[in-house]
């Protein structure tokens, strides 16, 4: 019996056998070519191939994750047609008189090395992209059949160094009860895969794959970040009556699906959903979501080569503001940069693009972008509960600036004859530290705060969260974080105004307490993790919560607000 200790990637128990998903030999040697043009057919070839497959395995994503998470597809399919890359793959089959397997091979790990030196989770993201597709294209230059996980017919564990998003697209949640890797993150794609598919996983083990051998047995214990190999009768005995009594908890978090979410002494919160698309919708009702706490409205402009049409963008807020039948729907304006890229809006390549020129920045120069997304969401507002939030807001400049533009396409519609709500609330995602310390001025002017904390952290730490190196800083419950948290809370409320949070610590089992103490008004998070968290809140009286988080905002580290957490809410 061995124990291998990784990451909690996604929650829940599982008991089966190993299937170990193993790379297939890609092996190849170097060889003189004298028709060129006949290889570079041939790779032409592979890629039309490597096309089809995609749309395909895209297809069984949209159908078994959503449209979100099938997205990642579209950006392979664009790797795939990217003259930036092929090009010189073709121009070194021409030039060196060499066979396509090696130009593929050398074009590829020159990009994939120099992407995986870049200190930015974009551009780390897209070496993953290249590594996956590189495969694909080489199994078909060799003619080696790639393993396909949707082939499997019994139910396993399936044990792989990394699972990129094409196998875990093609994991079949009917045989698939979970899976374990060696390497990534809570963030990676793997992991959130996993999360929507709401199979338990454990990621970041190091050696699973060299520990466990096809038909072993293993516990996934991704409550926990356990792997447990070949363990005892007595081991599963404890894990089966664990799984079901996880089993049976979800099934008491889904009793509370139409209730309210109130505090055990009366207060009551709003518990939103964090969505990508309408197809999102159906996972906010049935989890019980009382509003759109942010529509990440960039994944309309991606996986696609031009903009967005006003009309398109119309259907799209129209569809989610009446599918939550008048209930809140906060819609954040285009958030591209940093780590998210439109390869049609060629634009220039920077330094540090999480920090350059994006969101709110690039809208208010690009500004018929930004008017043609204004006049769709003011043309949708009167079919449902519309506000508007603008991201990256730095200064009180931006957003009176970004508010102008919203008045003047408001006051263009109105007098062409077109119908807009005269209840849209505007406000502004609160995710420069900047911002959060200026909150008392905000206040006066935005209708309502959304603290985006997944880059709140990292700027007011100075920590790429993406940085194996210093991960550790990626602290959500240090006091500069929550002492920040409640500048903003403090300010909205003085002002008569409401704060919710959008970020990864709103959902955070261990956040929940402080951020109820704090005062936070709405928590919007992924739709599956609105059950549990309202169970959590059912229990916990926020005058408790008040004096956790007075206490925890004078402690020194971030470990001791945990432990008090921890301690206050056994």
């Amino acid at each position: 019996m061995t124990l291998l200790q990784g990451i909690a990637a996604s929650s829940g128990i599982a008991i089966a056998k190993a299937y170990c998903l193993v790379e297939p030999d890609l092996s190849f040697t170097k060889q003189s070519i004298d028709n060129t043009d006949a290889e570079i057919t041939k790779f032409e070839a592979a890629i039309a191939k490597s096309v089809e497959e995609l749309k395909d395995i895209q297809k069984i994503a949209e159908r078994e994750l959503g449209a979100e998470e099938a997205a990642i597809f579209d950006a392979h399919i664009l790797v795939l047609n990217d003259p930036e890359l092929i090009n010189p793959i073709k121009d070194n089959i021409n030039a060196e008189k060499v066979n396509a397997e090696h130009a593929l091979k050398e074009t590829t790990d020159m990009f994939i090395a120099m992407f995986e030196g870049m200190d930015n989770e974009y551009m780390q993201e897209r070496a993953a992209d290249i590594r996956d597709v590189t495969k694909r294209i080489l199994s078909h230059l060799l003619g080696v059949k790639v393993v396909n996980p949707s082939t499997i017919s019994e139910e396993v564990i399936v044990i792989a160094e990394d699972l990129t998003p094409s196998d875990t697209a093609q994991l079949n949640r009917k045989y698939v009860l979970g899976f374990a890797t060696d390497i990534g993150g809570r963030t990676s794609h793997s992991a959130i895969m996993a999360r929507s598919l709401e199979i338990p996983a454990i990621v970041g083990t190091g050696e699973a794959t060299t520990k466990i051998q096809d038909g072993d047995l293993v516990i996934v214990d991704g409550l926990n970040g356990q792997l447990h190999i070949n363990p005892s009768a007595e081991l599963i005995a404890e894990y089966e009556t664990a799984a079901e009594k996880y089993e049976a908890q979800k099934a008491e978090w889904a009793k509370l699906v139409n209730e309210k979410t109130l505090t055990a002494d009366g207060e009551q919160v709003e518990l939103a959903a964090n969505i990508g698309t309408p197809e999102d919708l159906e996972g906010v009702i049935n989890n019980g979501g009382e509003a759109i706490g942010l529509y990440r409205t960039e994944f309309l402009y991606m996986g696609r080569d031009q903009l967005p049409t006003e009309e398109e963008q119309f259907e799209a807020y129209k569809k989610v503001l009446e599918g939550m039948e008048g209930k809140p729907v906060v819609v954040r304006t285009l958030d591209i940069g940093g780590d998210k890229e439109l390869p049609y809006l060629q634009l220039p390549e920077e330094m540090n693009p999480f920090l350059g020129f994006r969101a709110i920045r690039l809208c208010l120069e690009e500004q018929e972008i930004f008017r043609t997304q204004l006049r769709a969401l003011l043309r949708a507002s009167t079919f449902g509960d519309l506000k508007i939030m603008f991201p990256m807001i730095a200064t009180l400049g931006e957003f009176r600036q970004a508010k102008a533009i919203l008045e003047e396409e408001k006051e263009a519609l109105i007098a062409a004859g077109e119908k807009v709500s005269e209840t849209i609330e505007v406000g502004i995602m609160v995710e420069i530290p900047s911002t959060a310390v200026q909150a008392d001025q905000f206040a006066k002017e935005v209708d309502f705060f959304s603290i985006g904390t997944n880059d709140l952290i990292q700027y007011t730490m100075a920590a790429d969260r993406m940085n194996e190196r210093v991960s550790y800083l990626y602290q959500p419950y240090n006091p500069a974080i929550l002492r920040l948290v409640k500048m903003v809370i403090d300010a909205s409320h003085r002002e008569g105004k409401w704060t919710g949070m959008c970020g990864e610590m709103a959902g955070d089992e261990i956040a929940i307490p402080l951020l109820l103490g704090l005062g936070l008004d709405e928590f919007s998070m992924s739709a599956t993790s609105i059950l549990k968290a309202r169970s959590q809140i059912l229990q916990l009286k926020k005058s408790d919560m008040v004096k956790l988080a007075e206490s925890a905002l004078e402690m020194g580290t971030a470990e001791e607000v945990m432990e008090a957490v921890q301690k206050a809410c056994k």
